[in-house]
């Protein structure tokens, strides 16, 4: 079936099925940003924001997706150039996997919580794996972000 939403502030369209995942349908629109990396909803590295919450698009149905507004790592970051910009700024990425759901969820944290303390950031990160950095450049760029 046709499945319509807004991706990165643009009506689109996809075909899609009652299996597809929604980490699928947005890559075949071409936002490779976001990475699939355990397919099960724990690492975050496929985080996208439905209607500006946080969901682990590995695990979303894209039907779930019809109508809505969905924002990739792409997306928030032409709306958003700041947050790109702290993760350069503070490094806060080395191979780069893991930055588009540590991106989308620092603004998603900005727009829940714009003063979390460096403990409160640490606990709502937690979802997000990373491999090379050991997290402290990470948390340096969601601080420098949220200001």
């Amino acid at each position: 079936m046709e499945l319509r939403f807004t991706l990165n502030g643009e009506e689109t369209s996809v075909e899609a099925d009652g299996q597809t995942l929604l980490v699928d349908a947005i890559r075949g629109l071409g936002s490779t940003g976001t990475k699939e990396g355990c397919g099960v909803g724990v690492c975050g590295l496929c985080t996208v924001l439905v209607d500006e919450l946080p969901v682990s698009s590995c695990i979303y149905l894209a039907l779930c997706a019809e109508g809505r507004t969905v924002y990739t790592v792409e997306g928030l970051t032409a709306r958003e150039p700041d947050l790109l910009d702290a993760f350069v700024g503070e490094e806060g990425m080395q191979c780069g996997i893991c930055t588009p759901g540590h991106v989308v969820s620092t603004y998603a944290l900005k727009q829940d919580h714009p003063s979390a303390t460096p403990e409160e950031i640490r606990h709502y990160m937690a979802g997000n794996l990373c491999r090379c950095t050991g997290y402290q450049t990470i948390l340096a760029a969601v601080q420098a972000y949220l200001g």
